[in-house]
């Protein structure tokens, strides 16, 4: 059991070096060298559980060829641009191809040796060097279906069972026993598990820092904006308490959280401070830790450290779409000039789980430490969990989801827990009127950005997976196309689509971008709006369709063009800082802090070009457009004119994304989504399931509902068009009809069934433009909204723990112990 998080591990860390960033708070040294900087190993080191088995065997991230990228990236363009703007682009391409393209590509190969990825460093920096607000524009949010037993969907039962599950999994990933992702068979990476829990974004002068604390064992909860912790898990990982010992805390936590008046309580809601400005919660933690007569620093290690947080609003949503928004970046109620809304109830540094004053329940996370994909495994697998408990209460032979569980808490002697505190302790911050004054105004300007944007759902049950692949077609595909055909319809125009394809088949793999608009695309929305037949109308869709298949499953291969790019930018801003750093030695200027150029890496153009996922950053800098290609009588070297490419407008259309989607299909969600990706863009995130299509749909007040009730159109136009074409080329009969034949002497009628009104598989079968691109994947789609570039802890030598009996007495008295005999 730790102290102070920061406190407690700084003495095991060597004096940092001049090349370290600054570090006003101190969290730089509270964390060992493998922790603060993850991306400085190899790789993990070979383990004996699953989890991480097939680590080892998995091939590394294919540099693309450039020529290829090129070719690719003005593909990717034409459909966007006017002619002109094609000769431009394609001339910029040529003049990059013939200058500093190879170069470029050299240095990032050489670069690329030794390690695990190419774009992974790069990629990291440029999340960890977002400066505005996470809320809305990289936190994204899961919401999990009910619970299928009404009677525990209350808040405190629905809250212990996720909370026990949750910590199941926790179990499972540090015992190494959680069977590793597969597809179709292919071992995925596992490494993000390992920083999946304990983990907190940490922001300083100079960017922020995903700091953790392997050996935590708490947890943190939030009721009314006021903090509470208690241990829930022994040294050896398991759990040291039952859903019911679980449930009274939380019950004696809402109790106590009552006590004081929401007023009261909301000016002192410290959460509301991860949602401000990363430079500035960077000052304002300075100010929480600066004072050693205070115990805001004991509190502030408190929350860092938990394994996650749980939320407990009080607030009961009324739709689905309040549900999201909620989940997203929490409600704003202002009453007499007070904010009381569930947005002071959050700290979006860390996981989170939400839990509803009626038991509904989500996810919200801070994704530069985990893949969505990873947090959507673990989503699955706690309502799997919380499913399966219910069951072997009623059959105790009911199947476990786990390799091997706790022992029972109930039946365990207590001095064998160790030096743990299982009741609720009240974290007590002390308010200096600096920390008041912050939490006003980080409050005023969280409430502008929940104004600014406005969230809608459909939860379309005209039909789903099944009748879209008895058509012959890809779920996905489909799905894609009804977003083009839908906005077309609204304004009579195509716009940049993104959708991200998965690539943990690589060692850290994470995404590569899908551009949807494509020539075939096109020519469908313009097929569907115009007065044609539906003979026609259906082919441009299968056509579509199919390039959009043939597209994911390249993209899947680690083989389209925007990563690749983007590297190689990065490598190009890195030669003018190294260029720039030895100009500035020899003529005087000042030179870049050394490791600049790597974690000074920024995006070109706008902003979707770091991460192109549902978690966008909004505040990348823009292209120093004053480095032009253009010849100059300056000295500069040539390195340091910005390649033809980037500063073509092309770049920077491709990179500014209107319709930002995400495809998550998992029956354990009922919603998931992000904000917009730009001002004038969408928000989307939609749930193929077997029969139905739920899509959660966010913008800055861009008409949303009226897009939501245009997508509602398409789909059921289009399956008018899908059964008339169908009704024209035949019966449609399935091949279990087929099977039987003409039999002579049957006895009885037949009874001929209408089989234009049912969801049949076509007598053909077996299209590859149907394959459900998802098989295999355990129900997790090609959901991006992660951007973990650390490494699995490279090393698995004991370190010096932060022990001892006084460290843990101390520990076990920060906060306000709560009374729990009483109940």
């Amino acid at each position: 059991m730790s102290k102070s998080l920061n406190e407690s591990l700084a003495n095991q860390q060597p004096p940092s070096s001049g090349t370290d960033r600054p570090s006003p708070n101190g969290v730089k040294d509270a964390y060992s060298a493998s922790e603060r900087e993850p991306l400085a190993e190899s790789g993990p080191k070979e383990k004996p559980g699953i989890t991480y088995a097939a680590q080892d065997k998995l091939p590394k991230l294919p540099i693309p060829e450039l020529e290829d990228t090129c070719r690719k990236y003005q593909l990717a363009l034409e459909p966007l641009q006017s002619q002109r703007e094609q000769d431009d682009t394609a001339a910029a391409v040529q003049d990059f191809l013939k200058g500093d393209g190879p170069e470029l590509q050299s240095r990032l190969k050489k670069y690329a040796t030794g390690k695990t990825s190419y774009i992974e460093q790069f990629w990291y920096d440029s999340y960890l060097n977002f400066d505005n607000s996470v809320v809305l524009n990289l936190n994204p949010f899961f919401l999990l279906e009910d619970d299928p037993t009404p009677a525990r969907n209350n808040q405190v039962t629905r809250a212990a069972s996720l909370v026990i599950s949750a910590l199941s999994f926790v179990r499972a990933v540090r015992k190494e026993e959680l069977p590793p992702d597969t597809l179709r068979g292919t071992p995925l990476c596992m490494y993000q598990y390992s920083r999946l829990f304990s983990t907190a974004r940490i922001p300083t002068e100079s960017g922020c820092q995903i700091a953790q604390d392997s050996g935590s064992h708490h947890i943190v909860v939030l009721c009314k904006g006021q903090f509470y912790w208690f241990d829930v898990m022994d040294d050896n990982s398991d759990i040291i308490m039952t859903e019911k010992d679980l449930a009274l805390n939380l019950q004696v936590i809402v109790d106590d959280a009552e006590e004081t008046p929401i007023q009261e309580a909301a000016k002192g809601a410290l959460g509301v401070l991860s949602t401000e400005n990363r430079k500035i919660w960077a000052g304002l933690r300075d100010v929480l830790t600066r004072d050693d007569q205070s115990n805001n620093a004991d509190c502030l290690s408190i929350v860092d450290s938990a394994l996650f947080v749980l939320c407990l609003d009080y607030t009961e949503p009324k739709n689905g779409a309040e549900l999201c928004g909620n989940m997203l970046c929490g409600t704003s109620e202002v009453v007499k000039g007070v904010q009381i809304g569930t947005c002071t109830n959050r700290w979006y540094d860390k996981m989170q789980i939400i839990v509803c004053k009626n038991g509904s329940a989500g996810i919200n996370f801070e994704h530069t430490g985990v893949d969505g994909h990873t947090v959507l495994r673990m989503a699955s697998d706690v309502y799997t969990d919380t499913i399966l408990r219910f069951a072997k209460s009623i059959n105790g032979q009911a199947p476990s989801l786990w390799t091997s569980t706790s022992p029972d808490p109930s039946k365990r002697d207590p001095s064998s827990f160790g030096d743990v505190s299982t009741t609720p302790h009240k974290l007590e911050w002390d308010m200096h009127p600096e920390l008041s004054t912050a939490l006003r105004f980080a409050e005023t300007r969280l409430a502008d950005l929940i104004q600014q944007n406005e969230f809608e759902i459909l939860e379309f049950a005209g039909y789903g997976k099944n009748f879209i692949t008895s058509m012959g077609l890809s779920p996905d595909a489909f799905v894609q196309m009804a977003f083009q055909a839908a906005y077309y319809g609204l304004y009579g125009r195509v716009e940049n689509i993104y959708e991200p394809a998965m690539t943990k088949v690589f060692l850290h793999g994470r995404t590569e971008a899908i551009r949807a608009a494509t020539h075939e695309s096109v020519e469908f929305v313009k097929t569907f709006w115009a007065d044609t037949s539906p003979q026609k109308k259906v082919d441009a869709l299968k056509k579509a369709t199919q390039k959009h298949t043939a597209l994911t499953k390249e993209c899947a291969k680690a083989l389209g063009q925007d990563r690749h790019l983007y590297a190689l930018y990065c490598v190009w801003q890195r030669a003018v800082d190294e260029e720039g750093a030895e100009a500035a030695s020899s003529d005087g200027y000042s030179s870049p802090a050394d490791g600049a150029s790597s974690a000074g890496a920024t995006s070109p153009g706008h902003d979707q070009s770091i991460s192109s996922s549902p978690s966008r950053s909004r505040g990348a800098k823009k292209i120093d457009t004053s480095r032009s290609r253009s010849k100059s009588t300056s000295n500069k070297p040539p390195i340091q004119q910005i390649p033809s490419l980037f500063s073509d407008s092309g770049y920077d259309r491709i990179n500014t994304t209107i319709l930002s989607t995400s495809n998550c299909g998992n029956p354990a969600l009922r919603h998931f989504g992000f904000g917009p990706s730009s001002a004038d863009g969408f928000g989307i995130g939609y749930i193929i399931k077997e029969d139905s299509i739920s899509i959660c749909i966010s913008s800055k007040h861009r008409q949303t509902r009226r897009f939501v009730e245009s997508l509602e159109a398409y789909f059921l136009e289009v399956k008018r068009l899908l059964r008339s074409v169908k009704k024209g080329q035949g019966t449609g009969r399935s091949r279990v009809r087929e099977s039987e034949g003409p039999k002579k002497g049957g006895r009885g009628k037949v009874i001929k069934a209408d089989v234009q009104g049912i969801d049949t598989v076509p007598a053909s079968g077996g299209e590859e433009e149907g394959e459900d691109e998802d098989e295999g994947l355990g129900g997790y789609g090609f959901f991006d909204a992660g951007m973990l570039l650390q490494a699995l802890k490279a090393s698995q030598e004991e370190k010096e723990k932060p022990s001892g009996k006084a460290a843990e007495s101390a520990r076990r008295t920060i906060g306000k112990k709560l009374r729990v005999s009483e109940y």
